[in-house]
């Protein structure tokens, strides 16, 4: 399976094998990465994300099957994803799969970007369902219990900002440098987290749903009190964010693992996703919720967390594995949620019970 990711600023192909027994192995997995473009502007500009794929995209497909040493016509299936993401991004990428597809006559599956985060533990460990999974990245925070392919439910999201979002914004008002997300994490290393208060919006709440835009705001207000911060100020602010972002994650995911178990049972394993995942601090915090939900915490390697090929392709492979191809009509999304066409949990429950 070729698997084709446009939808952000990472331009990426690969090829995965699905194997005999339902594992997979991946053949290459290539990323070029925009960074340097979006630098200078803090943030990704989807006009030049999209001219970045248009210029970048054939290269990196060869690339792709070159280090996998196969040809088109060895291929079963492409797989593109086809969104939710930069609607400039997602129309290269699914409109190149679409003309290889065509031209190849191989069959097409348009692949939900946040469903193939999803099915990453599964190439990588092997993992079984149901697992409920924490997906955290610059456009996305949910929590999502994953009950087989195509069956997704939601047991929280954000209501405002996204997490990685967050973190890039206090980055930029703080005049850290792009990508933000490492760079609070560095500082926060340094600062004291206790100078600042900051609040926890929705600790405690019975729903599993985060909200970020009152914390964020919160920081800027500091910041501006403090007139021109200087080196030990930005420290404590990233300090202070990050220890209220870590209190909010541990309450939020508890209150999802439990809204899972209540509904699916025990889970097999807690999944972390996303390019927060590569956060030390958190992925301590989802070691110890998991060790007290009696559960196990799975993330993939960081290369397969962020936004790559080899996750689209293995989406792409499971989909096929299961008859569910898609026409050349499909559409790109801008939105799409992953639990759209999945039962309510009620409904879910009863068809499990049948079974």
């Amino acid at each position: 399976m070729l698997g084709i990711e446009t939808t952000c600023d990472e331009t990426a192909a690969a090829v995965v094998e699905r194997l005999s027994d339902g594992g997979g192995r991946i053949l290459s997995n290539v990323v070029r990465s925009q960074i340097s473009e979006h630098a200078p502007y803090g943030g990704v500009v989807p006009e030049i994300a999209a001219r970045a794929h248009v210029d970048m995209l054939d290269g990196i497909i060869g690339k792709a099957m070159t280090e996998a040493e196969i040809g088109f016509d060895q291929l079963s299936a492409v797989a593109a994803a086809a969104g939710p993401g930069l609607i400039g991004g997602v129309i290269v990428g699914l409109t190149t799969a679409k003309a290889i597809a065509l031209v190849r006559k191989t069959p097409l599956i348009a692949v939900n970007h946040l469903e193939a985060h999803a099915l990453t533990p599964r190439l990588t460990s092997g993992l079984g369902f149901p697992y409920c999974l924490f997906l955290a990245s610059g456009g996305h925070t949910q929590i999502v219990a994953v009950l087989g392919v195509g069956k997704y439910v939601r047991l929280g999201t954000t209501l405002d900002d996204a997490m990685g979002e967050a973190f890039d914004k206090i980055a930029k008002m703080l005049g850290l440098p792009y990508p933000g997300g490492p760079e609070v994490e560095r500082a926060a290393m340094l600062g004291d987290a206790k100078r600042f208060e900051f609040p926890r919006p929705m600790l405690g709440r019975p729903d599993a749903n985060f909200s970020l835009s009152g914390l964020k705001t919160a920081v800027r207000n500091e910041a501006a009190r403090l007139i021109e911060p200087k080196a030990q100020d930005v420290a404590d602010l990233c300090a202070g964010f990050q220890a209220a972002i870590l209190d909010l994650t541990v309450d939020r995911i508890t209150v999802g693992l439990r809204l899972f178990q209540e509904q699916f049972g025990l889970p097999r394993a807690l999944v972390a996703a996303g390019g927060v995942a590569a956060n030390l601090a958190i992925r301590n915090a989802l070691q110890d919720i998991a060790s007290k939900a009696q559960t196990t915490l799975i993330i993939p390697p960081p290369a397969l967390c962020t936004d790559n090929g080899a996750m689209i392709a293995w989406a792409g492979a499971e989909r096929l594995a299961l008859g569910m191809l898609d026409d050349m009509d499909s559409a790109p999304r801008a939105r799409w949620r992953l639990d759209e066409e999945t039962p309510t949990p009620a409904k879910f429950a009863r068809t499990r019970a049948q079974h």
